[in-house]
């Protein structure tokens, strides 16, 4: 019984830091709309929202290390393994600049897809080619205006403690665009919001690290490949 009035207060919370964001997101939105194109201060609310939103939830401890490996004036690609919808709150707490790449169905969501597009980031609708170019392309507009792009190269959560294979996309664009990838590992989160369930019933210990950025300037087109295997393997590596 304990456990269900728990999970309702932490749900409850949650929903209303979110409705909140929302709202502060909108009125910063339509007062810096002249003065933040990028939305760099609509973006910096979802660092308070994330604290909140781990800090507040008894069922969550998060441990951060490697900001030191983050150059806050780089643009980076991104790249972190996925186990959780709650990957995407923990990725706040490194306080980075960035527009993430998520699925259309999120932007559906009221007030969570609300965020997502006053924030703008990148709309992925599944199974269209026409989707993907169009990422790809608005994904380099940005590295280009010097804002980083996170992604998910696993393209889906990974159902066990193995990470999936690694899709081409992110890769091909670090060498495009000649920016440094930035592996993010992230462990212990796989049961961070309860699968089937409202109720949180699990202790979550999860860890954020950020490994040293790969350099990508030395990389042809034709070699995104091996670029994609050796951040393949610095995950899978730090995830043992």
């Amino acid at each position: 019984m304990g456990s269900i009035v728990l999970s309702i207060a932490v749900w409850i919370v949650a929903s209303a830091l979110t409705i909140l964001l929302f709202f502060v997101e909108l009125f910063l939105t339509i007062v810096l709309f002249p003065f933040d194109k990028k939305r760099r201060i609509i973006h910096a609310q979802c660092f308070w929202w994330a604290n909140a939103i781990i800090g507040l939830n008894p069922y969550w401890d998060i441990r951060v290390s490697g900001l030191e490996n983050i150059n806050p004036r780089q643009a980076y690609v991104i790249t972190a393994n996925h186990q959780s919808l709650g990957d995407i709150a923990v990725m706040y707490k490194t306080r980075m600049q960035f527009k993430w790449i998520a699925k259309e169905s999120l932007f559906k969501v009221p007030f969570v897809g609300w965020c997502l597009s006053l924030t703008k980031h990148i709309k992925l609708t599944r199974g269209q080619f026409g989707s993907i170019k169009k990422i790809y392309r608005e994904a380099g507009d940005w590295l280009r205006k010097d804002i980083s792009v996170l992604f998910f190269p696993e393209g889906t959560r990974s159902d066990t403690d193995e990470m999936n294979e690694f899709q081409n996309g992110a890769f091909k664009l670090a060498i495009k665009e000649k920016k440094p990838i930035l592996p993010v590992s992230i462990t212990g989160t796989r049961n961070a919001i309860p699968k089937g369930s409202w109720i949180f019933k699990t202790k979550v210990c999860g860890k954020l690290k950020v490994l040293p950025p790969v350099d990508t300037t030395e990389f042809q087109p034709g070699d995104f490949a091996r670029l994609r295997d050796i951040v393949h393997a610095k995950l899978e590596n730090e995830a043992r």
